[in-house]
This record gives structure tokens, C-alpha cells and sequence, in this order.
């Protein structure tokens, strides 16, 4: 067999091998994807009242105001730091990701128990003081960021602890609230896999509609 007719059939395959693999394939994933899992390929994008796009059921969010529940920390921000304002260089070595640090770490220490010195400007306010300061029973989700730092999910019970605090600044009562979280767990996959969870951004635009259909 000649080599221009083994060049020629080789091209023919790396051809065919690339429609296959670069074209054809992605259109019909593409095609599969919009047609049966539309909410899902497209991000799982979650919309607010308005209609406007506020973000993804698969990535955390900071919520710091009273009138909302908390997610758990994240070490970097939910990936929400401007690059050109980056002093804490959250953004340095990318927006995922855990810190690494051991339980001993007196930079993790600091972070969860706090630094108080009275006599200079570097005390630092923990995650356990805060929250017990706000009336809500430390949690693990609620102390430790997770593995990725953009987990949207906390635990029933790290949600049923800020009940008193949201409910205070929103005029609603324990029960609504109670309700509310009940409604938006998010069970095992399956079943058996994982664990009960709350996603706390669609919790917190839930009470947004709750809110606004108790003024009317």
C-alpha cells in the first residue's frame, strides 16, 4: 500500500474522529440538555421576585443583614472579591477551594475562637463569639467553610438556630419561619446519599415572597 494512500485514510479517520467528538457529540449532549434538564444545563439559575436573576442553586452566597438567614463561611467570600481590590488575595490561586489550614492553626484558632485584646486594634472577633453575640447555637456549617467554600447548603438545625434572629427583624413568628425552612430541605440524593440540607439563597428569596405576601 502506497503512503499517500495511508496519509489519505488517516486523515479521512482524524476527519471523522473530530465531527464525531468536537461537533456531533456536543450538539447532541447540547440538544439533550435543553430539551429534558433545560433548569439544570442552563446553571440552575435561581430568579428573584422580579423576575431578575440573582444566582445558582449550586453556589453560596455571603448574606450578612439580619433580615436574612446566614450561609456558612467561605474562605473566599463566594468567590465575590474584585480582582483589582483583592487585599485578602482571595482570588490569588482561584475561587474554589478549602484553607487548608490544620485544626491547630492558630490562623484557624483565631477565626473560630477570636483573638479579644483590649489593649490594641488586632483583637479579632471569631465565628463562635459572633454568633452566640447574635443568639444563634454555633454549628459546624455555620463555623467551618466548606471543602469548596461555595456550598450553598446549610443544616436544618444551623437554619432552625437563626429562626429567633430573622424573625425578630422580619415581624414574622417562629412558626412561619419553622414552615418555611421545612418547605425548602433538600432531602438525600436518592434517598441514601448525603445528608438533609437547606440551600440557603433559595430559603432567603422564599422569604422574600413570604414577606411581601404577608404586607399585601
Amino acid at each position: 500500500m502506497s503512503f499517500s494512500r495511508e496519509i489519505s485514510r488517516a486523515l479521512r479517520a482524524t476527519f471523522l474522529l473530530w465531527v464525531l467528538t468536537a461537533v456531533l457529540y456536543p450538539l447532541a449532549m447540547l440538544a439533550i440538555g435543553q430539551t429534558l434538564i433545560p433548569y439544570q444545563a442552563n446553571g440552575s439559575l435561581l430568579k428573584n421576585a422580579q423576575g431578575t436573576v440573582v444566582g445558582s442553586a449550586l453556589i453560596g452566597q455571603p448574606f450578612t443583614s439580619e433580615r436574612y438567614f446566614n450561609s456558612r463561611p467561605s474562605t473566599t467570600n463566594y468567590s465575590t472579591a474584585n480582582p483589582q481590590q483583592d487585599e485578602a488575595l482571595v482570588l490569588k490561586t482561584g475561587v474554589s477551594g478549602a484553607s487548608n489550614l490544620a485544626p491547630s492553626n492558630p490562623a484557624l484558632l483565631e477565626r473560630i475562637q477570636g483573638k479579644p485584646d483590649p489593649d490594641s486594634q488586632k483583637a479579632i472577633a471569631g465565628a463562635i463569639p459572633q454568633l452566640k453575640a447574635a443568639g444563634i447555637p454555633p454549628t459546624a456549617d455555620l463555623v467551618y467553610a466548606s471543602g469548596s467554600s461555595l456550598d450553598p447548603h446549610i443544616t436544618p438545625e444551623a437554619a432552625q438556630g437563626q429562626i429567633t434572629r430573622v424573625a425578630k427583624a422580619r415581624g414574622l413568628s417562629a412558626s412561619q419561619l419553622e414552615e418555611l425552612i421545612q418547605s425548602n430541605i433538600d432531602g438525600r440524593f436518592l434517598g441514601i446519599f448525603g445528608e438533609p440540607g437547606v440551600n440557603v439563597l433559595k430559603l432567603n428569596l422564599g422569604l422574600d415572597r413570604y414577606s411581601t405576601e404577608q404586607t399585601k
